[in-house]
């Protein structure tokens, strides 16, 4: 037990060393040998749990859903007797969370534009990535505009689409100043904007 909780250690310890190097050089601009260097193990020792940087990407890939993205994940929480609005509150948590894991924001920001070449390791990820957070999402506005709750004439999908380019835009843009950009305030707004009954109420 006590041999499987270190070497639980030690691949936990490669995959934050692969958010810090994937992020700065990208997943074909990082070496394995960086990464053994970063998690401070031998480049034998890094193979030993990841033979291949394919499976490396994998395991970042997985750790990355895990933490800001099991929410979206889970198509069943979308129940006919569900308020859309709790849905969307969780989901706009989901991604605004990762405000608080800089590695995962820049490394999503670099992934997502390199994969976007059908011969990436991370191509089939992010596009089916984007594939269900726009079904989601496209779901739960087409019920809201069902319920008559939305400000927008726009279409279901094309909202969709334009919530998740700015959810990705201002991720970028807080990378380059992080003080300048509250993610948190403005997706609220923005969600605000769309659906009235989100706005917070000010002081009396």
């Amino acid at each position: 037990m006590a041999q499987y909780a270190k070497s639980a250690a030690v691949r936990e310890g490669i995959i934050e060393a692969c958010l810090s190097a994937f992020g700065d050089s990208g997943f074909h601009g990082a070496s394995m040998a960086e990464i053994a260097r970063r998690a401070g193990i031998s480049h034998t020792g890094l193979l030993h749990h990841f033979p291949r940087k394919e499976a490396l990407l994998t395991a970042v890939l997985d750790l990355q859903d895990r933490r800001s993205a099991a929410y979206l994940a889970e198509h069943s929480a979308f129940e006919p007797g569900s308020d859309p609005l709790v849905l969307l509150r969780g989901m706009a948590t989901a991604l605004i969370d990762r405000d608080r894991q800089p590695g995962l924001v820049e490394l999503t920001a670099v992934l997502s534009g390199e994969a976007t070449r059908p011969g990436h390791p991370a191509h089939d990820y992010f596009a089916q990535r984007y594939r269900n957070i726009r079904s989601f999402m496209t779901r739960l506005f087409a019920r809201l505009r069902d319920e008559g709750r939305l400000s927008t004439t726009l279409p279901a999908d094309a909202l969709a689409a334009l919530v998740i380019a700015a959810m990705d835009g201002l991720h970028t843009q807080w990378l380059y100043d992080r003080s300048a950009i509250d993610v948190d305030g403005t997706v609220q707004d923005f969600f605000a904007s769309l659906v009235p009954e989100l706005a917070i109420p000010g002081p009396a």
